[in-house]
């Protein structure tokens, strides 16, 4: 493996003292700098600092915290491509918020965890996921909250396949609440794998990212994933499986207690949701705010909030999240001067 070697720089700047990092590769490195440098560009832009190249080395200056994380950041992605892993503006932005003096991730970046598939390891973009992907490593049930976008479903669906895939639970299962909690189908044409497709599509796009398309196939043919609506739980046991509930906050508590009470020998589940996004009925409780309310706490489970910081989607998505975070404050904030 090739050498980083970074020593401080001769010339003071007012922020701090600079810090140049070196690059054993320079194969390497035009991938690190992205396309007309637009990888450093990024760096500059999220942590405000400067960066400039020159031959295999690269300077850094601004404050020691953003030097430090400016570093952290341009050593991981350059591991990264050590062992022969792309990199793309999503991989620097989750480099940068696991870098970002702002957070503390749980752990360094060269002991962050990973979700080893058949195509590839899937790693955390982001502090809160991190720290979910210990909780799936280590707990029986994990439920986690947050709004679109921070990859609870698709990383709880790296972790089934992985567990799949090594031979530690016998089959996949994925459910969700089809349309609304009530399930009502009947208006819909075609048969019932027809009606329920539409609503199951995210669970079937996150599969197809982490095994290849005939495998997959095969596998739902066989029955070893099977995807299905929360109605075609009921009355079941499930032993040596790894289920996952999606859009749990669109259950009611007679239906997530049903769930939960599916859990057999070998189990593991996973209920994901965003008590922002509840589609219930007018005064109808979620099942997933019951059940948190009942069950955490209790040994072998687990819970994950994610913030709008770990929403790894586009950036613009996080920012539309915060932007209705603070109207939906505002309009309570505002009901509750009226009341009083």
């Amino acid at each position: 493996m090739s050498q980083i070697l970074a020593s401080p720089a001769t010339r003071p700047v007012p922020l701090a003292r600079p810090l140049t990092m070196t690059f054993g590769d320079n194969a390497l490195l035009p991938l690190l700098l992205g396309d007309h440098d637009r990888h450093l560009a990024r760096i500059e832009q999220k942590l405000g600092v400067r960066l400039a190249c020159r031959g295999n080395r690269i300077s850094i200056s601004g404050t020691a915290e953003q030097v430090a994380a400016a570093e952290a950041a341009l050593a991981a992605l350059y591991r990264q491509l050590e062992r022969g892993e792309m990199i793309d503006g999503p991989k620097v932005d989750a480099a940068l918020r696991l870098t970002d003096p702002a957070t503390e991730p749980r752990l360094p970046l060269s002991d962050l965890p990973a979700i080893r598939t058949r195509k590839g390891a899937v790693g955390p973009r982001s502090a809160g996921q991190a720290a979910y992907m210990e909780l799936l490593a280590r707990h029986e049930m994990v439920f986690a909250m947050g709004p679109a976008g921070t990859g609870k479903t698709y990383l709880a669906v790296a972790q089934a396949v992985a567990m799949l895939t090594s031979g530690k639970v016998d089959r996949i299962v994925l459910s969700r609440p089809a349309v609304e909690a009530g399930e009502r189908l009947g208006f819909l044409p075609g048969d019932m794998k027809e009606k329920v497709d539409p609503y199951l599509r995210p669970l079937y796009d996150a599969l197809n990212d982490m095994l290849p398309g005939d495998q997959l196939t095969k596998r739902i043919t066989t029955g070893e994933i099977e995807i299905a609506p929360l109605a075609f739980m009921r009355g079941r046991t499930l032993a040596h499986a790894f289920v996952i509930l999606d859009e749990a906050q669109n259950t009611t508590p007679v239906q997530m207690k049903m769930f939960l009470t599916r859990m057999g020998e070998g189990t593991r589940m996973v209920i994901t949701g965003d008590l922002t996004q509840i589609d219930l009925p007018p005064n109808t409780r979620s099942g997933l705010a019951d059940a948190l309310e009942t069950l955490e706490g209790i040994q072998g489970i687990g819970v994950a909030r994610f913030a709008n910081s770990d929403v790894v989607r586009h950036p613009l998505v996080g920012r539309i999240v915060e932007a209705y975070d603070q109207r939906y404050a505002a309009a309570k904030e505002h009901a509750r001067e009226r009341q009083s």
